[in-house]
This record gives C-alpha cells, structure tokens and sequence, in this order.
C-alpha cells in the first residue's frame, strides 16, 4: 500500500511504516496537482498537517483512499466528517504535541514579562548606541511565579500548560464548557508525582481574574476573545493564542495593547495566516513565532510514531 505524506513525516514514522510493507511517499504536491498525483499513484493514505487541503471534491474524485491522517492536532484543513460517511478512515495525533505546544507557550510568557521580544529586536541596531537608555526601558520584568493563569480550553494542550504552570508557581484556573472537572498529574525528575484538582469556571470569571492568559481551543463561529472579552479583564493582562487564527479578534487585540489594557500579547497563529497583518507583525508589544506550536524535534518523532501505529493497524 502506498502513503504520500504530503506535508512531510518523521523518519520514525517512515521506518515504522516501511517495516509494516507500506510505501512512503515524501514529495511535495502542490493542492492544484494533489488529485491526479493521487489517482495515478493510486495512493491508499494521504498525510497531511497544516499545508494541505482536503476538501470534498478531492475525497471524491480520489477513489483509491481509503484513509487520511492529519499529523497534529486540529483538522480544519479536512472535510472529516464527509470523509467518514464516504468510508474513510480519518486520524489525527492528539497527544503528541501537547508538550512542544505548552512549552513554546511559556516562551511567549517568559519572553514577554522580560521584554526580550522587543529588546531582540532593538539590542542589535542600538545596544552599542543606546545601551543605558535600553537598560531602563526593560528595567520593569515581571515574575510568573505567584500570579494567575487562565486557560481557555482545558484539553490535552490546557493540561500540559496547567503542568508548566504548576512548575512555575503560578495558579492556575480554566474553563471549558465541555470538561467540567479534570485532574492534571505533575511528575517530577525522581519519580515522584502529585496530582491537582480543577473544575471549570464561567469564561467572564476566568477573563475577570487572570493575570495571564492561553487559548487552546477549536476554530468557532464567533471570536473566542474580542471586544468584549477585552473589557473584562484586568489591566496589564498578557495573553498567547497558539491555538488557531481567528479565536481572537486581532483588531481588538491591538485596540487593547494600545490603550494598556493589554500589556503584551504572544502569537502563534494568525487570522490571516499565513501573511499577517503588518499592525501585527510591527508591533512592538507582540511576540511573534510563524505557527510553530508543535515544531520540535521531539514532538514531530511522536507524531510520525503515533500515525503509523494508527496506519498499520487500520490498513494491515
């Protein structure tokens, strides 16, 4: 059987699939050339992560697949559940980034309380010029440690973030309409572990109370945070969406840093990714990373892993 692995896969996953009798394919085909590669290879799996597009008219006229799997968490890029009605098998690898996601969250925070976002961007052109002048300016950090966290969406991400939190001394509180109560187990170096206990608040509590703020939710119908959410909040919140473009209202965003409402925001994703608006990318109070969430090695070697064990026990 045969795999195209379109937007890429780990060589774990490739080495696992190979052992099982399947066919990795690892070229690049462009969304416009994607069904007749797929008809003339006569493809059974298509791999995809954020790249690609699989839309109905693709499952359609694509025959000869019968699964597709999506190497991260979201699927908003498949048409899942007219895929699954057409008989095919749809997977994705829940758990496999959560820790890069969490981590690559606490940067933005870290990076955010000391400044370093911006102190990156102006130590090169006037740390030789400037340098008392910039010492001042970054002389007001803020500690992490004994301030409150809010996690919108307490998922499989949320709990690894609520892990970091703990670590760090913060308190942590979420909310999530769909997970009332949930139990987060910190284990440690020497094989010790505790477990905390959460239960969900209104999302105007959490919005109301939180010091810093993460989002890790699906794509909905209607922004997750904007204007109004905005106004709920404390002066000098931080907040990070490494969840999806479009969960918060990025004009409001900015409204907000500019009147101090906000103190700093961190972005992994983009409402119109994947060319951010220029307000966005300029502003000096906003930490950038270009959707990289799950971008480690770490993470992409589970990923492949997770995948293939799916394959080879849906396909074989």
């Amino acid at each position: 059987m045969k795999i195209l692995a379109n937007d890429g896969i780990a060589q774990s996953g490739i080495e696992a699939l190979e052992k099982s009798g399947f066919e990795v394919i690892t070229v690049t085909v462009s969304q416009e050339q994607l069904q007749s590669y797929i008809n003339e290879n006569k493809i059974d799996g298509l791999l995809v992560r954020s790249a690609t597009q699989v839309r109905k008219d693709l499952i359609d006229h694509c025959p000869t697949l019968k699964l597709i799997g999506r190497g991260g968490v979201g699927m908003d890029n498949i048409d899942v559940d007219y895929a699954r009605k057409k008989g095919l098998h749809v997977i994705n690898t829940p758990a496999a980034s959560s820790a890069s996601v969490a981590e690559l969250v606490f940067a933005h925070f870290f990076g955010g309380v000391r400044y370093l976002h911006d102190a990156n961007r102006n130590m090169p052109l006037e740390g030789d010029s400037k340098f008392k002048q910039l010492k001042k300016s970054y002389a007001g950090g803020t500690e992490l440690r004994g301030k409150t966290l809010g996690v919108i969406g307490f998922g499989r991400i949320g709990k690894a973030i609520a892990k970091l939190a703990i670590g760090v001394g913060m308190k942590v509180i979420y909310h999530d309409p769909l997970v009332e109560k949930a139990t987060v187990e910190v284990r440690f170096f020497d094989g010790r572990s505790m477990a905390f206990d959460f239960q969900s608040l209104s999302k105007a509590e959490v919005l109301k109370v939180s010091d810093f703020i993460t989002l890790h939710v699906p794509v909905q119908k209607d922004y997750v945070i904007g204007k109004k959410e905005f106004g709920l909040m404390k002066p000098g919140v931080a907040i990070v969406n490494a969840a999806r473009g479009g969960v918060l209202d990025e004009v409001a965003l900015v409204d907000a840093l500019e009147t101090g409402k906000v103190a700093f925001a961190g972005l992994d994703v983009y409402e119109s990714e994947p060319s951010p608006e220029i307000k966005i990318l300029m502003h000096p109070k906003i930490s950038l990373t270009p959707h990289i969430g799950a971008a480690t090695g770490e993470a992409q070697s589970r990923i492949g892993s997770e995948l293939a064990d799916q394959i080879i026990s849906l396909l074989n």
